[in-house]
């Protein structure tokens, strides 16, 4: 319900802000320099910040309005105005509502008894806030007061301001009768001076808020017509979003869903972007979910609900988030997912009961058959308990209503024909409430008696399903652990494997021909034989060391990490390559966010591949080149071993491709290692010139 009373809040606000003439400056904030006394300077800051209110420039008007405060210190009149702007800047700027009260509340004090307008625009302001803050108590006493000084107002527009808040309290409450009642009254006097533009948008939301109730009582057929009535008076975004809706849920409801739509894509046109209206594109979402869950057709219904929910949450709006969430229960239920329903209707139910208690009524009725499909029989008598008493106290409600009376009185159209629709209506509300109630005995007891089986089945299948539960944990972290196994077994074969090759075939020469290593040469290679055998066990220390910390979770750890170090560790590891150039680029200070062992691994392997491919050729090289971009840090590693063929390199890219053992598993390791760090890997190899480029992207941090 409160949905409809932001709308027109908004819009009874803009209608007393200020005179008419106002509307004409512009937002350039003045040159107070140019104004000699206070007052004018003060008049001048007063059209600047209605300027900014009427151009919905609310964060700025919260901003400028505390220059206002400054200056109206010792004036009353303008220094209420001013705490008025700052209030209502917070108000639309993410509803900000407590601490737009507080400052409404500044204003109201200032004026009241001594400014009227400005009393009457505080009056109506705290009307609304009051109910979105749930003061009640307060509100109660607001609206005494303004009964007790409504006949004093001798002004017609502010008299129009004053009955409407009155009856927008009663709408609030759902006492139709009394909302209608004021709510024409207000018309009436609009309806004097309807040649200003502020007072002719009032009377076209009035209208609207009238069709809405003929919304919630369902006669969608006068929900039209009223809503007719509104359309020559509305201009303004807001007020055309509120129509917009009002038609939509009345043509969904009456199946005239071509119509419907229409008005749907033009909301959406004009609201999917503007902030002041996410709670009415979320609502307009609503009713198209309902209306093709009507229809069942579950995947519109969840599309349609998906966006309620999320322009929802982005209006900052309960009630909108409980009605979004209410839908999307609904369709989860019509899709048996019984257990997400739970969930969501859970969270719409926390605030169903304070705003409106239909909503409140309906989410019980879908948890009770959510629970009674699970067979928590319970829970489930429980919510369709809520759901009677709720429903039997509603329908009570619903047949003392008496709006045909409202509109006869004020209208004179049909009076006696109507009021025997109300008879009607009585009648058949009183049956539907004893139907209603036989029907819950049978469903109790039918309840009960399928209960008493469900316990007994319940009772057998639970142990069961823990041990089940229990066996999948285990096989799940079985299958973990022996991913990482694998995983860290080819990096020992794959890292470990050149520089023991490296050693064996020394040992090889030595022993096979030792007389083709004159001393010199023999000197050279034990010293590389010796270094290189440093080196491997420096290797093997390290990834020992990495593996104690990375078995259990093999969890990346990331920090920035000089390039220069981390070249300079894996320049080391190659000291035993003597026929093949390996060369690395890079700026002195670039640093890259990464884990420094999985980098470091990653590349060796690359490398270790290259030298695999320069094997036996003349001026091989290798060059390890880095760089960087605004967005990512880039590595670069190229051989000229000839090229191949991009297939040759499918194993960095596909999980299942097929590898032999006597290839090692490098391929593997860098894309299991790159997709662990997030590392995005690039291939590049031409035939033609004989070179392979693997680049590596790191994001930055």
């Amino acid at each position: 319900m409160r949905f409809y009373k932001i709308l027109l809040m908004r819009k009874v606000g803009v209608f007393l802000m200020l005179n008419s003439i106002l509307f004409l400056f512009s937002q350039k904030q003045p040159d107070l320099l140019q104004y000699k006394t206070t007052e004018e300077k003060i008049k001048a800051w007063d059209l600047y910040c209605d300027s900014l209110s009427e151009s919905e420039n609310f964060p700025l008007l919260i901003k400028e309005s505390d220059i206002g405060i400054t200056l109206a210190k010792n004036n009353n009149k303008y220094l209420s105005k001013f705490y008025f702007y700052k209030g209502y800047g917070y108000e639309y700027t993410n509803n900000q509502y407590e601490k737009a009260t507080v400052y409404f509340e500044k204003s109201l004090q200032l004026a009241k008894g001594k400014y009227q307008e400005q009393e009457v625009l505080a009056l109506m302001r705290l009307n609304y806030m009051y109910y979105s803050i749930k003061e009640y108590k307060k509100g109660e006493e607001l609206i005494n007061y303004v009964k007790k000084i409504v006949d004093t107002v001798k002004i017609k527009n502010l008299k129009a301001t004053l009955l409407g808040s009155i009856g927008e309290y009663y709408l609030d409450r759902s006492e139709f009768e009394n909302f209608i009642n004021y709510k024409l009254k207000a018309i009436d006097y609009l309806l004097l001076d309807k040649s200003k533009r502020e007072t002719r948008n009032n009377i076209g939301i009035s209208y609207l808020q009238i069709a809405d109730a003929y919304n919630d009582m369902k006669q969608f057929e006068k929900a039209v017509e009223y809503t007719h009535y509104a359309v020559p008076y509305l201009k303004r975004s807001d007020g055309i979003a509120f129509l917009y809706n009002t038609y939509i849920e009345a043509y969904t409801n009456l199946g005239n869903i071509d119509l419907a739509k229409k008005y749907y894509l033009e909301l959406y046109e004009i609201g999917r972007n503007n902030q002041m209206l996410f709670l009415n594109v979320s609502y307009a979402n609503r009713n198209m979910s309902e209306f093709y869950l009507g229809k069942n057709r579950l995947e519109l219904a969840d599309d349609y609900a998906d966006k309620a929910l999320l322009f929802a949450e982005k209006s900052n709006d309960e009630e909108i988030l409980m009605e979004a969430n209410t839908i999307k229960g609904k369709v989860l239920v019509g899709q048996r997912k019984y257990s997400e329903a739970i969930k969501i209707l859970k969270k719409a139910l926390n605030f169903a009961y304070i705003y409106d208690k239909r909503f409140f009524a309906e989410i019980n009725k879908k948890l009770s058959e959510s629970y009674a499909a699970q067979k928590q029989w319970d829970k489930a008598y429980q919510y369709y308990k809520a759901y009677s008493q709720t429903n039997d106290s509603l329908s009570v409600e619903s047949g003392k209503q008496s709006l045909a009376n409202a509109e006869a009185k004020f209208q004179n159209k049909s009076k006696q024909q109507e009021i025997k629709s109300l008879i009607n209506e009585n009648t058949i509300h009183e049956l539907t409430i004893k139907n209603s109630k036989k029907q819950r005995i049978y469903l109790i007891s039918g309840l009960f008696a399928i209960a008493i089986i469900g316990g007994l089945i319940y009772n057998q299948s639970r142990n069961r399903k823990r041990i089940n539960q229990k066996l999948m944990i285990l096989n799940s972290e079985l299958d973990k652990a022996n991913k990482t196994k694998m995983q860290f077994f080819g990096i020992l074969n794959h890292d470990l494997r050149s520089p023991v090759i490296s050693l064996i075939n020394f040992l090889h020469l030595q022993k096979e021909a030792p007389e083709m290593m004159d001393k010199e040469t023999k000197e050279r290679l034990e010293l590389q034989t010796t270094a290189a055998t440093e080196q491997l066990l420096e290797q093997m220390e390290d990834l020992l060391l990495w593996s104690k910390g990375q078995m259990e979770n093999f969890v990346p750890s990331f920090k920035n990490y000089k390039v220069e170090d981390l070249f300079s560790d894996v320049k080391r590891e190659f000291v035993w390559v003597n026929d093949i150039q390996i060369s690395f680029n890079y700026s002195k200070n670039m640093v890259v966010f990464t884990d420094k062992e999985y980098m470091k691994t990653i590349i060796r392997n690359i490398i270790n591949n290259s030298l695999k491919v320069l094997q036996g050729k003349i001026d091989g090289e290798i060059i390890c080149k880095a760089w960087e971009t605004d967005r990512e840090s880039l590595i670069e590693i190229m051989d000229n071993g000839g090229g191949a063929h991009i297939d040759k390199f499918k194993a960095l890219y596909e999980e299942h491709t097929s590898i032999g053992i006597k290839k090692g598993l490098g391929l593997h390791v860098i894309r299991d290692l790159c997709k662990s760090i997030n590392c995005n890997i690039e291939v590049k190899s031409n035939q033609i010139i004989g070179e392979t480029q693997i680049i590596l992207r790191i994001k930055k941090a």
